[in-house]
């Protein structure tokens, strides 16, 4: 997630570069035939490519609003997988019989390595990874053959809370607390795989490249008697405003692609991974992430 700090402008760039060429390619084309052929193109009113980015405009912010609906929505998940995984610490501790104090400890860095897995696994990346020393290696053998590590994660979590109440060690009221708590992770997860699993339609975005590249050819030709010196750098100043802001967009529709944009679920996760531990009483607990460059991750 971006940060608020200087974002480097190569960073900027680097996003529409290939964009901004082809806007210097067809500036210099069209120049070219609008000089050629002056006799035979008919002069074009501003009014026409000013029509034309005023409906680009509106294309841009519906593509923006929907875009950071999804962006939000997936922050809003993981806050409150915060604020869940919190209160079932805080349930573990209360409900569970106190010379069980081991089993809550597992149970809990249990929930945190799903955590960094359910993060890795949305971004693409090994779930597995980062967990080793939060499950024990009975645990983590287990896992060998699961095709959503995360929620074979908390189906192990799930389990150990039944034998819990088969022991006695749990009522059947605090049972059911704690296996609501579960249940809400899957239903967070769930909403988050449906984000990750959801394409925005791509044919919006090549209709709004389209739109983008006809504003330019107008644009050029509306300004056929303006010298290239100034024409070109208008038409790249003018098109880079609408491509940054539709690349924007394309970002925020998937915050789980390990990009600037994307929802920090690695800190997020060591951040529970914290809170746990001081729940616990563990003085062996990770340090904050710190993010080293404009963004956190």
């Amino acid at each position: 997630m971006l940060i608020s700090r200087k974002i480097p402008i190569r960073y900027i760039f680097n996003k529409i570069r290939l964009e901004l060429m082809y806007v210097i390619i067809i500036g210099s084309v069209v120049k070219f035939l609008t000089l050629t052929f002056i006799d035979y193109i008919p002069p074009m009113h501003i009014s026409i490519p000013a029509f034309i980015g005023t409906a680009i405009s509106v294309l841009l912010s519906f593509n923006l609003n929907q875009s950071y609906d999804r962006w939000w929505e997936a922050r809003k998940i993981w806050g409150a997988i915060v604020n869940d995984s919190r209160s079932v610490v805080l349930q573990l501790q209360s409900f569970v019989s106190s010379d069980q104090k081991a089993v809550i400890e597992q149970i809990a860095l249990r929930h945190v390595a799903w955590c960094y897995s359910l993060g890795q696994n949305l971004r693409g990346q090994d779930p597995t990874q980062n967990i080793e020393d939060l499950i024990s290696p009975e645990d983590l053998k287990a896992l060998d053959g699961h095709t959503n590590v995360p929620l074979a994660l908390l189906q192990q979590g799930a389990v150990q809370v039944a034998s819990l109440r088969k022991t006695g060690d749990l009522t059947e009221f605090s049972h059911v607390q704690i296996n609501t708590s579960f249940v809400k992770f899957s239903d967070e997860m769930g909403m988050a795989e449906r984000i990750k699993g959801t394409v925005f339609p791509v044919t919006y975005r090549l209709f709004l490249h389209f739109m983008i590249y006809v504003f330019v050819v107008t644009l050029s030709i509306s300004l056929g008697e303006t010298p290239s010196l100034f024409e070109l750098p208008l038409l790249v100043v003018s098109s880079s405003c609408f491509f940054l802001l539709e690349r924007t967009a394309t970002h925020m529709q998937d915050p789980f692609s390990n990009r600037a944009h994307d929802t920090p679920m690695t800190t997020i996760a060591r951040n529970i991974h914290i809170n746990t531990c001081d729940l616990l009483g563990k003085s062996d607990k990770p340090d904050p992430i710190k993010p080293e460059s404009f963004y956190s991750l």
